[in-house]
């Protein structure tokens, strides 16, 4: 059953790509939807299940694993402040208002903060797709989405340790911060000496791939680090790539690392966003999905591109930016399981916050692609 769920999901998501370019978006924007047409909420082709779950983890974290080594590292730096403005403004106005629409709709103060935290969430590996096929990704407004991306998963992770303590759950604060501290301390140091060192040794084995193998294998150790640290693990497997792109094995990397994922794992991983989205028993929220819906999608909009325009973007650059970071994606749904299982959400709000968090999704690449348009210099491509 497996095997045949995978041949639909290719064969589905390159057809459903390939028809979303014609219609000048992007391709990640139709193999989002072929997901939701191919799952249990259509025709039931695809189902949901932990080996699916599994490659689709595999498959976003090469994505953001191969925006790494795309990224222009003396960009990056020059972008720092600003990234470090759109992630503070896109957590400061989605987690006020979020906080606010949860008291106007009866929530308890502690389970409105949470759903503000939600809000706050944003998760940039639709986004990364998008920017790759419009040839941004390597921009200074690419580059400071990703720094800022990195930013917005730490703010609201340590603020998320500090709600759920005081709702009771088993956490320190103390501890979630300094396991953060000794993650990205630890992930310098392995970038700056034992990377380079572990390609350099992989690469005269006498074996196919020894290099492009050493570099999966850096990825996953980073994103398992991340993960075992409370950050994502994509924060992880990002970090890894840049490590990577310091080095002289860069480009072996990214071409072989490329061919595989974008062969199976990046389009099970788009596709099952699709494939997990439930709609059964959510007429009765309807005006709630839609208002939180058009809360979350305002928010992150109007905060990020506050920020990127304080950092000295123009109005069009910062909306692009904003855009860009709409998406809430894995990074949401994370929270929204975890905020389940500590009673900070009830069944009917989860299965609302899912809709939203799957509503973001789909509607980060058109926005993107309007707003980077009105900035110049935008041509969709196939990917």
């Amino acid at each position: 059953m497996l095997i045949f769920q995978l041949a639909m999901i290719l064969l589905a998501s390159k057809i459903a790509g390939d028809i979303s370019v014609r219609l000048g978006q992007p391709s990640v924007l139709g193999k989002l939807l072929i997901g939701i047409i191919l799952g249990p909420a259509v025709l039931g082709i695809v189902t949901s299940t932990e080996v699916l779950s599994e490659i689709s983890q595999i498959g976003v974290i090469l994505l953001m694993f191969i925006a790494g080594l795309e990224t222009d590292t003396e960009e990056f730096k020059r972008t720092g402040k600003a990234s470090a403005y759109v992630g503070v403004a896109g957590i400061i106005v989605p987690f006020s208002l979020g906080y606010l629409a949860g008291i106007t709709i009866g929530l308890p103060q502690i389970e409105s903060v949470f759903l503000g935290l939600l809000l706050s969430a944003t998760s940039v590996s639709i986004s990364v797709q998008a920017l790759k096929e419009m040839g941004k990704l390597k921009s200074r407004e690419g580059t400071t989405i990703l720094g800022a991306a990195v930013i917005d998963d730490i703010l609201v992770i340590v603020a998320l340790a500090f709600v759920m303590s005081f709702a009771g759950g088993d956490v320190n604060l103390g501890v979630v911060v300094l396991k953060k501290i000794a993650f990205f301390a630890i992930a310098i140091l392995l970038a700056w000496k034992v990377v380079p060192w572990v390609l350099k040794k992989f690469a005269p084995l006498r074996v196919t791939e020894a290099v492009v193998s050493a570099g999966l294998i850096i990825c996953f150790v980073y994103a398992y680090l991340a993960e075992y640290a409370g950050v994502a693990a994509i924060i992880g497997a990002y970090i890894a790539g840049v490590a990577i792109s310091l080095t002289k094995y860069k480009h072996e990397v990214f071409e072989k690392v490329e061919t595989i994922s974008y062969s199976i794992f990046v389009p099970v991983f788009f596709t099952s966003i699709g494939v997990t989205a439930e709609f059964t028993g959510i007429t009765q929220n309807i005006g709630l999905i839609i208002g939180l819906s058009v809360l979350a999608i305002l928010t992150k909009l109007i905060g990020s591109a506050i920020g990127a325009k304080l950092a000295g973007f123009h109005w069009s650059n910062s909306l692009a930016i904003g855009a860009a970071m709409v998406s809430r994606g894995e990074v949401a749904l994370i929270i929204a399981a975890m905020g389940l299982e500590s009673n900070l959400l009830n069944k009917d709000m989860f299965a609302v916050i899912i809709v939203v968090v799957l509503i973001t999704t789909i509607v980060t690449p058109p926005m993107m692609k309007l707003f980077f348009s009105k900035t110049g210099g935008v041509k969709v491509v196939k990917e």
